[in-house]
C-alpha cells in the first residue's frame, strides 16, 4: 500500500522566518522556493514549509505516505475509520496528496506522483 514516508510538511506563519531557520538547520537551500510553499530534499528526505497550512486544517507538521493510488488509498482509509481532513488535491505537476486523521485525531498525509 505504500512505498514509505519521504515527505513531511510543517504549516509556518511566517515563511521567510521558517525558511532561515530550517535552511540554516538543514545546510542546504530550498530545491523550491515560492511564495506560496518552501521545500528541501535532504537525505532522500523532502521537508516542505506552507504558509497556508493553518488555513489547511494543519496543526503541526504532517508525513505523507508515498501511494501508488491515492484515490483508492483515501477510500480504503475511510472505511477503515479514518477521516479526510483535506480531500486529494493537486499540488504540482503530477503530484496530489491528502490529508487524514484517525480515531485518536492522529493527522496523517497521503502522496501519488504520476
Amino acid at each position: 500500500m505504500t512505498s514509505g514516508q519521504h515527505t513531511i510538511i510543517a504549516p509556518v506563519s511566517d515563511l521567510a522566518a521558517a525558511k532561515a531557520v530550517y535552511t540554516k538547520l538543514l545546510g542546504v537551500e530550498p530545491s523550491s522556493d515560492e511564495a506560496y510553499y518552501v521545500g528541501y530534499d535532504v537525505a532522500g528526505q523532502h521537508f516542505g514549509l506552507n504558509p497556508n497550512g493553518h488555513q489547511q486544517g494543519m496543526t503541526g507538521p504532517v508525513g505523507y505516505w508515498t501511494v501508488e493510488d491515492i484515490a483508492g488509498t483515501v477510500k480504503s482509509l475511510v472505511e477503515s475509520g479514518a477521516e479526510v481532513v483535506q480531500d486529494v488535491t493537486e499540488v504540482g505537476p503530477g503530484r496530489r496528496i491528502a490529508s487524514l486523521k484517525d480515531a485518536d485525531g492522529n493527522v496523517f498525509g497521503v502522496l501519488q506522483d504520476s
